[in-house]
């Protein structure tokens, strides 16, 4: 069997990563990664430093960095858990919540502007995306 499509795809994530952390970091003042974990918190799937640390697949110290950097940017807030133990709960701020929205559409627009200009149908490509990732969480 060719290995094409695995290459591909990991050159195109790579590549797609880079280009979003490059326009993030130029544009909005903010690293991709930080950008990520601040739109998994958003997004209900990341309430806790240990459930962020899992989305975004790096360890437990290392977020705990990234959210006091976010913390002291008045992006994120970080609280005890009130059920107690070392647990921290995340929350966007308000300007948090605004920069998401905002280049969350940004990132959106360009992607669906570069899926487009290839030729491909976006509205295809999102649904065969979505089919993939569901059979990874299955």
């Amino acid at each position: 069997m060719s290995q094409d499509l695995s290459r591909s795809l990991h050159m195109l994530t790579v590549r797609l990563d880079r280009a979003a952390d490059t326009m993030l970091r130029a544009e909005a003042g903010l690293s991709y990664p930080r950008f990520l974990a601040l739109f998994m918190v958003g997004s209900g799937g990341a309430d806790t430093q240990r459930a962020l640390a899992e989305r975004l697949g790096v360890t437990e110290p290392s977020v705990s960095r990234m959210t006091r950097v976010l913390a002291e940017a008045g992006l994120l807030e970080a609280v005890a858990d009130p059920a107690g133990g070392n647990r921290r709960q995340l929350r966007l701020t308000p300007g948090g919540e605004q920069l998401v929205q905002r280049w969350g559409g940004q990132l959106e627009e360009r992607l669906a502007a570069l899926v487009e200009s290839a030729g491909v149908p976006y509205a295809r490509y999102t649904t065969y995306t979505k089919r993939l990732l569901e059979r990874l969480d299955a």
